[in-house]
């Protein structure tokens, strides 16, 4: 079986106090809607922990490292760059070109941003991907973006050494071991 070139997160800045959970999110999302892995900056060591926790208890596999640098991250990435910023070509435009590109080899590094993000990161970018052009969430510009590079196949992914996991209800909130039937 032939694995799928790899899908990592870069997340761009992070400010101590203000973008906690942002950068927390940021990890899970990418995690839970089939990336393999994200990078966040050094500052940000807590969500990191957070996201290795999950990973931990709910299965994998999902990565999580710091970086000093996340420009040169993007620069020494070996393969595609797409970053999401409102001000890109819209996804539906673009996104058949970026899942033939990924699906025909090239690994995939998506960038998100925090703080405003400089010009040469949109230079580097293959990409500059705006999931819409109006403000809103890099998360939930990340979410929209995952689930159209997959067309929705991330959701029936099956997760590795799990100690426990959620049972779906139409109310209530139910998590049981993983081992349980």
């Amino acid at each position: 079986m032939q694995t799928a070139p790899e899908v990592a997160v870069l997340r761009l800045g992070h400010r101590p106090g203000r973008d906690d959970r942002m950068t927390t999110h940021v990890g899970l999302t990418a995690r839970a809607l089939g990336a393999d892995r994200v990078t966040v900056p050094a500052n940000a060591g807590h969500s990191r922990d957070t996201v290795e926790d999950i990973t931990d208890r709910f299965g994998g596999p999902f990565e999580v490292s710091l970086t000093d640098s996340p420009k040169q991250h993007i620069r020494a990435f070996e393969g595609q760059v797409v970053h999401l910023t409102m001000y890109g070509e819209r996804i539906q435009d673009v996104e058949d070109d970026i899942r033939t590109a990924h699906r025909t080899g090239d690994p995939l590094l998506v960038v998100v941003g925090s703080e405003k993000v400089s010009f040469d990161v949109y230079e580097e970018a293959d990409w500059n991907v705006g999931v819409t052009n109006q403000p809103h969430s890099e998360v939930a510009g990340l979410a929209v973006f995952l689930d159209r590079l997959f067309e929705g196949e991330e959701l029936e992914r099956e997760w590795d050494d799990a100690d426990r996991r959620v049972v779906p209800m139409a109310t209530g909130k139910r998590v049981i071991p993983a081992e349980d039937p």
